[in-house]
This record gives structure tokens, sequence and C-alpha cells, in this order.
């Protein structure tokens, strides 16, 4: 235990008033002054898991954007939030029309680019403005999520995703400036990166919030990377020692 009144290392330090990070990893530089306000909402199921996962960027992103709402559990169902609730009560004899949209690769998916042309309204009320739904997980959970909301989603929303090709490696933050975990295959991102891709088309002024949500995640891949590289390689003899 540390003596009272001894000042913690900046590591073991949290910024509290801002991005909620260990003080020498601190990206308050780099959020946005105040929340971008955005036509779309986004809702995110966030694993249990991730909570505690240093590299989570879903924390950050609700700090950079003013409607992310951010659910915790393993699926969607009816009752976990009012805005998802509305949308189910309005199609629930109806299909599902273009407004909620739940983004994940797949042949089934529609290219969320061919589902965003009616231009949402700039009054957040309006029904024609989007909302987007996304799991945040591994990708072996953010697939368990998925198929645990279908039942509920079904009845609202469609599916949505950006450019992929599960034929081709992931990147991995060796040759990425944007990916912290190692990616299944191309096309693959972190929700922080999905989220800002999405807005770049959804938004009326998309580029530029896509711009100043990157230049969060940059900053936060950038420490990381950071440390990876301070951690000392390994010798082939090093590597047999350890068998």
């Amino acid at each position: 235990m540390e003596s009272e009144g001894k000042i913690a290392p900046a590591r073991r330090r949290i910024c509290g008033s801002g991005c909620g990070r260990p003080a020498n990893v601190c990206l308050c530089r780099s959020l946005p002054s105040s929340p971008i306000e955005t036509v779309t909402q986004i809702v995110i199921l966030h694993h249990p898991h991730e909570q505690s996962h240093k590299l989570a960027t879903v924390p950050l992103l609700s700090k950079c954007l003013a409607n992310c709402h951010i659910i915790v559990g393993r699926k969607l169902r009816y009752g976990d939030s009012s805005l998802l609730d509305t949308l189910h009560d309005q199609n629930l004899h109806s299909q599902p029309f273009r407004r909620a949209l739940f983004l994940f690769p797949g042949s089934d998916a529609l290219a969320l680019a061919d589902v965003s042309q009616v231009q949402p309204s700039l009054d957040y009320a309006d029904e024609n403005s989007h909302v987007l739904i996304v799991f945040d997980g591994t990708w072996k959970h953010a697939k368990e999520m998925l198929l645990a909301s279908l039942p509920f989603l079904s009845k609202f929303a469609i599916q949505v995703c950006l450019g992929f090709d599960r034929r081709l490696e992931g990147d991995s933050i060796f040759n990425s400036g944007l990916i912290l975990r190692k990616e299944p295959f191309s096309g693959c991102m972190s929700t922080m990166e999905a989220v800002a891709r999405c807005l770049r088309i959804l938004e009326p002024n998309g580029v530029e919030i896509e711009s100043r949500i990157i230049v969060v995640l940059k900053a936060m891949v950038g420490f990381q990377a950071s440390f990876l590289k301070s951690i000392p390689k390994l010798t082939h003899e090093q590597r047999r020692g350890e068998h």
C-alpha cells in the first residue's frame, strides 16, 4: 500500500474528468471539446467482457458522440431501449423499413451506401433519421449477440455492412494505423472505426464527423503501438525455453 499523501505513478492515476483512461495514456487532448451532435442515433450492444478490456473503444466513442446509447448485455430485447421499443411498436404489423439499421457483415447484408439514399432531417425527432445498431465484442461474441438479438431486431431493422472480404486476412496493429486487435478477415475493424465510417455515409457532414472520431482512434492506437514496441522481443532460444 502506498503511504498517505504519496502521489501515485501516472500509469495508476485515472483521468476522471475526461477520457477515463490512465494518465500516462490520456486521450483528453484528442477528444472533441464537447460530444458531437448527429442526426443518426447510435445504439451499441456492449458485451459485458468488453467493460474491463483495455482496448475497448466504446467508452471513448460515447464521449465523442452525443447520441450514442450503450446497452451492456448479450442480446437486445424489448424493454432494453425506449428508442428500439418505439421502432418495434411502429413496425409491428409491417415490413422493416430503412430507418433502423443493424451493422454486421454477411451475405444477406445490404451495402450501407445503398440504403442511405434518403437524407435524414436535421430534426432529431423526424422519423426519417437513421438509427444505427452495432454489436461490440470479439467477433465470436458479436456473432452470438447478433443471433440472439435477431428475433427482436428482425421485426423493425435491416442488416447492413461496410465492405469486407472473408478470403483475405485481416489487418493488425503492425500494418494499420487504426487497428487495435488482430482482425479475422479484410474489412473488419473496431467498433469506433465502424461507427465513424457509417456516419460518413449517413450524416450530412459525415466527412468531418468521421475525421474527428478517427483522430481519437489513431491516438489510442499510437499509445498501444508504442507499448508493444517497448516489449523486448523473445529470441528463438527464449521461445524454446518456454515450452
